[in-house]
């Protein structure tokens, strides 16, 4: 049984401020003593990062399509564990999941999993008294989600705020909080969202803490830790890894750092469950493999931003390559697939795949049903995998490896040479824990 607080932050869409509440409020709660816990709905990565830096325990992501809608509740009890309060960060518009997929992968059906009341973010900036019939669509659209309140984010003046509450007090809707602009909480992006928080440490823990003031401020904490509390116990076990007995636990490389930032706390979890022991290395800076390493994945990231510094790094390089060529099991997603490709950009990466990588100006986004169409360590062929594409390069193979996936309209894609399996693919391995085992097992 979980019983654990929750409020899920939601929007009209995306670019309404919804990670600003949703880490603000991590923040604010955390420097009252609050143990809080923070989540994020769907596949992004970069997001959880920073509900980490606010709630100091790993932010995890809650995505029905990648892992399941039945493991988001028991997903949720993991990460909830020993927390006072949680707060989950929605994804684009309230009611936007996958494409032609009705409420599939939306942050109402996670907010419905979890029996969690639902606080909407609206920019106020260019609207007045219309925000009333917003809210009003958005409150009465499906009767099930519970609305708590509003919470107004870019409001201009006291006369502004006065005509939004005063709109909004005719739907009955209570206004939980008012936002000004600020400056000071305001996070850098580039081409695929934010800017990862461990590549900004020091300013967005300065941000961060800025923004638990400015939240404290500007928003009714109480009434919003009042309305988590009314969120009904769930009747679920909390998700676990399988645990697996093993005579030796082999060392498994993760990469990290800040070229590679992309993953999911479950991930390490998973390996060091399927026996074992997990080590992080970071291609910026660490020249050598962790000492005995049997195994290597490398998940996603930003490596096009440190081409020149992944290319400098000559031994870890052909640590890299030797590792594949003596037959040891490595995973790599998207930017690991680049990595590992003869070059990027025209920098020299491992060498590990006969494949140039280059930025395009072209973003590739969305979720995949993918089978497994060349034999590996990490699926049978024929296996069937939902992943998530997200990306603004290509890549230009060459002959003799065989491709790992196919997709509607793709037939072909990634590649298994021999031990390594590399795609642009992303997979949430909560939703497919048999991989870590596999990987563990083919250390031997």
């Amino acid at each position: 049984m979980v019983t654990t607080p929750r409020i899920v932050v939601a929007a009209p869409a995306s670019g309404h401020g919804k990670t600003t509440v949703a880490g603000g409020l991590l923040a604010a709660f955390a420097a009252r003593g609050k143990r809080v816990a923070g989540f994020k709905v769907g596949p992004d990565y970069i997001d959880p990062g920073y509900h980490a830096l606010a709630s100091g325990r790993p932010g995890r992501n809650l995505d029905p399509v990648m892992v399941g809608e039945e493991r988001i509740a028991p997903l949720f009890a993991h990460g909830a564990e020993g927390a006072d309060l949680a707060v989950v960060e929605g994804v684009m518009g309230l009611f936007d999941g996958r494409a032609h997929a009705g409420e599939h992968g939306s942050t109402a059906q996670v907010a419905k999993l979890l029996s969690a009341p639902v606080l909407l973010v609206v920019d106020g900036s260019a609207v007045g008294r219309s925000v009333a019939a917003l809210v009003h669509g958005f409150r009465g659209f499906d009767p099930t989600l519970r609305l708590a309140g509003v919470v107004l984010n870019k409001v201009g003046s006291d006369r502004h705020e006065a005509i939004l509450r005063e709109a909004l007090e005719e739907t009955g809707t209570p206004v939980l909080g008012v936002l000004r602009r600020s400056e000071a909480v305001a996070a850098p992006s580039r081409h695929l969202g934010l800017v990862p928080v461990v590549e900004r440490h020091a300013t967005a823990a300065t941000a961060m803490a800025a923004l638990a003031e400015l939240i404290a401020s500007s928003v009714d904490l109480s009434a919003i830790e009042a309305a988590a509390a009314t969120a009904p116990p769930l009747a679920v076990e909390p998700w676990s890894p399988p645990v697996a007995s093993r005579p030796d636990r082999p060392v498994v490389a993760v990469a990290g750092g800040p070229a590679f930032s992309f993953s999911y706390a479950e991930t390490t979890e998973l390996l060091a469950a399927a026996g074992a022991e997990v080590v992080t290395v970071d291609p910026l800076h660490d020249e050598a493999l962790p000492p005995g390493t049997a195994a290597l994945v490398v998940g996603g990231g930003f490596p096009e931003v440190y081409a020149a510094e992944l290319s400098a790094n000559v031994p870890l390089r052909a640590a890299v390559a030797g590792l594949a060529a003596a037959g040891a099991p490595v995973a790599a997603e998207c930017a690991g697939l680049l990595w590992l490709a003869r070059s990027l950009d025209g920098a020299p990466m491992c060498g590990v795949l006969p494949a140039d990588a280059e930025m395009t100006g072209r973003l590739t986004l969305g979720y995949r049903d993918a089978v497994a169409i060349s034999p590996s360590w990490l699926a049978p062929v024929g296996t069937r995998l939902t992943g998530h594409e997200f990306h603004r390069t290509a890549t230009t193979p060459g002959a003799g490896e065989a491709p790992a996936y196919a997709w509607r309209d793709k037939p072909g894609e990634g590649f298994v040479a021999g031990n390594v399996h590399a795609s642009y693919l992303h997979l949430h391995w909560a939703g497919a824990p048999e991989i870590a085992e596999r990987l563990v097992a083919a250390c031997a």
